[in-house]
């Protein structure tokens, strides 16, 4: 299924009319907006998507009788008197992707005619519901239109048309006008007047209409559509009204004019992330509207010259830099953020305890479900939670070991290509690379082996082993399936495990006993490796990593005091850096189960609030804990942040927390599974564990076959594109702009942002993403690749 673009048009200046509550007056409002463009000898047309009730009495028709001269048109009419989603029971009931595609189709089709105002008229109040159950509010959301709001005039209608627009405005509607009817004894105009006159909102008031016969008959009603024809004939005259629709076209061109120089602007005042600026411009910088699932809505990116909309559907090919899991615009987290920023704003966290942050902490080792862990630590985001960990690592193993980390240096253990921040303590736990080599602290300590890698190479899931290991670690190994990679039951006992935990053990013993060297903590990305370039480390390797330190504590000190106790580091504290892999985004709660290992320290963020707000948490165990309790403030763990456990993004983090957890175990991943589970398990072996992705096998298979492609894989939200380059690939190879150019023009009705690392091209989804909506994406890669 196609994604539906917002709205914004140069021709047609397109609005949506939502109502404060029931029988305020929506039509009225339009009937009277339409005619007053009609007499500007400008055309108006009157959109309905859903109509209930007797056609007599349809909102469409009224503005065919009284809209003297404007095009209507009504989507789907309902006979019955009722709200939407229950007059739809007994009919063929629209998709909400299918209603909002009507809506933009018709849209368009107005645009390239001589339309140059359009109002599309909502039914009921804000969270009236629509045909399918849900809140026009949200339905209607990704067309995000500007908003006519028709308030109440009526008792209560102060609060209930506040309420209305604090709802849209939580969503990320552009409220542009207000309008309601004078009633002289409640007032309502007044100080709803002031209320959004300090917003910058126009509000006009519009005389109350003749009042609706009490007779029916013949006579009764002439005369009350003779009284409604004059009212309409007064009333668009007015002045204010005339001015609003000024005011309402000035917006409409501002808004494309201030999205027209953005880029321009940008390139003037901002100093991008991860961006060599030389030879930048400002066609290279994304202009974005707004954003809503898995898509942004982006400015100047049509591949027509007469667009349908001046805004484009773009996927989100990084998840927003890996941090998307809920999908762009959750109303359910926009209304925990809005919640804890009312309750608290952000309060002081030292010494102290709000209600989000212990809820979170809880919460959390539920669902890490590690019996080593404890202890909750909260900072702002991965890398400096990250050096939370490093300080947490390196501390317990000099307390251990007795060792001075002032008087001699203290290295890590890990894999080359890891890369855990841009912060100089982390930054210094990573091999040196593009990202840090120029970097005048850096100095790198620490030992990063290299490691075999898992992918598809034309159509055949392989363990691919580093050419100048071969001798020590064997051939590479051909699999069956992706679950078969992870089936570290039986791998455990097999040759390939004793060659690795050999190899692991000789290099860390000529470390220490031939250099001097000193560890004080081994520090993974579980299963990828992220910023190294998609790099897919054989499962099976991790595991006996993290074996041998355990199992091997004579490594690192020649007489090691036992462990306390089975939940006890051994050798080394094991840091795992879940940030990008943990939290569902492999498909599981913990990328650490994939291993069937239990960390000391493991650090989460990104996924940690579904992509609304910054939070990371650094959990660890009683025992690393303990060591730093003492008389001593100097002894504590004296590391912070102004917003450490900020109460919005705790309470958001709870909430998306729950959201995942709920998709896990309510069967919302089932279709994705099943495809994995007919063409990827093999049934007949009971130990292969539930491996999947929300891309489909038949691509992988297709891709992998592409001759540009040197292997592909996927796993969970995660597909990687690896592709073929003389040079060798690295991070600083350009084999991958092709193809992220190719998907930046994309289709007809929607391109891709994405990011490359070097020759690696990498797309992610929501962990909300649903089946019918990636194969359209799907269909592109292959036109792009096969």
């Amino acid at each position: 299924m196609a994604p539906v673009g917002a709205g914004l048009w140069r021709t047609l200046r397109a609005h949506q009319v939502y109502g404060a509550n029931t029988d305020v007056g929506k039509t009225i409002v339009s009937t009277v907006l339409c005619n007053a463009v009609q007499r500007q000898e400008q055309r108006a047309a009157f959109l309905k998507p859903v109509s209930t009730g007797s056609l007599d009495d349809a909102d469409d028709r009224h503005l065919k009788r009284y809209g003297v001269g404007t095009l209507t048109k009504c989507l789907y009419q309902f006979d019955e008197p009722v709200s939407p989603h229950i007059a739809a029971r007994q009919k063929t009931i629209p998709r909400d992707d299918d209603l909002l595609a009507s809506i933009h189709k018709t849209l368009s089709d107005w645009a390239r005619t001589d339309i140059d105002f359009a109002l599309v008229e909502t039914a009921g109040g804000v969270h009236s519901p629509g045909p399918n159950g849900n809140s026009q509010a949200d339905l209607y959301r990704p067309l995000r239109l500007p908003i006519v709001l028709v308030a109440d005039s009526r008792l209560g209608g102060i609060s209930s048309s506040i309420s209305a627009y604090e709802s849209l405005l939580l969503r990320g509607y552009d409220v542009q006008s207000v309008l309601l009817f004078r009633d002289n004894y409640y007032q309502n105009h007044e100080y709803l007047g002031d209320f959004f006159r300090n917003k910058s909102i126009p509000l006009v008031p519009l005389p109350a209409p003749p009042a609706r016969p009490s007779q029916t008959d013949a006579s009764a009603l002439a005369k009350d559509e003779e009284a409604m024809s004059a009212y309409y004939q007064r009333v668009s005259r007015e002045s204010d009204i005339m001015r609003l629709l000024e005011e309402m076209n000035a917006r409409n061109t501002e808004r494309i004019e201030r999205l027209e120089e953005m880029a321009s602007r940008a390139q003037d005042l901002i100093w991008y992330p991860f961006t060599q600026h030389h030879g930048m411009r400002p066609k290279d910088i994304t202009v974005i509207d707004s954003a809503h699932d898995d898509f942004f809505q982006t400015f100047g990116s049509s591949r027509s010259e007469k667009p349908d909309s001046e805004l484009r559907p773009t996927f989100d090919g990084s998840a927003s830099w890996w941090t998307q899991g809920l999908g762009h615009g959750n109303p359910e987290l926009s209304l925990s953020a809005a919640y804890a920023a009312g309750r608290y704003g952000h309060v002081m966290f030292a010494g102290a305890v709000h209600e989000p942050a212990l809820a979170l902490a809880d919460n959390l080792l539920k669902t890490l479900d590690n019996p080593r862990f404890a202890k909750v630590f909260y900072t702002d985001n991965g890398s400096t939670g990250m050096e939370v960990a490093l300080k947490m690592g390196l501390r317990v193993s000099c307390d251990r070991y007795g060792w001075d980390a002032a008087k001699e240096q203290i290295s890590i253990l890990g894999l080359k290509g890891s890369y855990h921040g841009d912060t100089i303590g982390v930054m210094d736990c990573s091999e040196p690379s593009t990202y840090n080599k120029k970097v005048e602290w850096y100095r790198g300590r620490g030992h990063w082996f290299d490691f075999p890698l898992v992918k598809m190479v034309d159509g055949q899931w392989k363990v691919e082993v580093p050419a100048d290991l071969k001798a020590e670690l064997g051939s590479d190994v051909e699999f069956d399936s992706l679950g078969s990679v992870f089936d570290l039951q039986t791998r455990l006992s097999s040759e390939t495990s004793l060659r690795y935990k050999d190899y692991i053990r000789k290099t860390i013993k000529d470390l220490v006993h031939r250099h001097g060297m000193k560890f004080g903590a081994l520090i993974l990305e579980p299963v990828i490796l992220g910023a190294g370039g998609m790099l897919f480390c054989d499962p099976l390797f991790q595991r006996c990593l993290t074996d041998v330190v355990r199992d091997h504590p004579e490594l690192f000190s020649p007489n090691p005091p036992s462990p306390k106790d089975a939940s006890s580091w051994s050798g080394l504290p094991v840091v795992f850096d879940e940030v990008f892999t943990g939290l569902y985004r492999l498909g599981r709660p913990t990328s650490a189960s994939f291993l069937g290992v239990h960390p000391d320290i493991a650090v989460n963020a990104k996924l940690l609030t579904g992509g609304l707000i910054p939070l990371c948490t650094t959990v660890a165990s009683q025992e690393i804990f303990d060591t730093f309790s003492s008389p001593e403030k100097s002894d504590a763990l004296l590391h912070g942040h102004s917003y450490t456990a900020h109460a919005v993004g705790c309470t958001v983090a709870v909430d998306s927390l729950k959201a995942m957890s709920d998709m896990d175990s309510n069967g919302s991943w089932e279709k994705f599974k099943t495809d994995w589970s007919q063409k990827d398990m093999a049934p007949a072996n009971a130990s292969v564990p539930d491996v999947w992705s929300v891309w489909s096998q038949s691509l992988l298979q297709d891709l992998s076959r592409a001759e540009s492609v040197e292997s592909v894989f996927a796993i969970g939200t995660v597909l990687s594109i690896s592709l073929r380059d003389a040079q060798g690939g690295g991070y600083t190879s350009t084999a991958a702009k092709g193809l992220q150019q190719q998907l930046a023009i994309g289709s007809d009705q929607f391109n891709v942002h994405s990011r490359v690392l070097g020759n690696v091209l990498y797309l992610m989804s929501s962990v909300t993403s649903k089946p019918e909506s990636l194969p359209e994406l799907e269909n592109l890669l292959r036109s792009s690749l096969v």
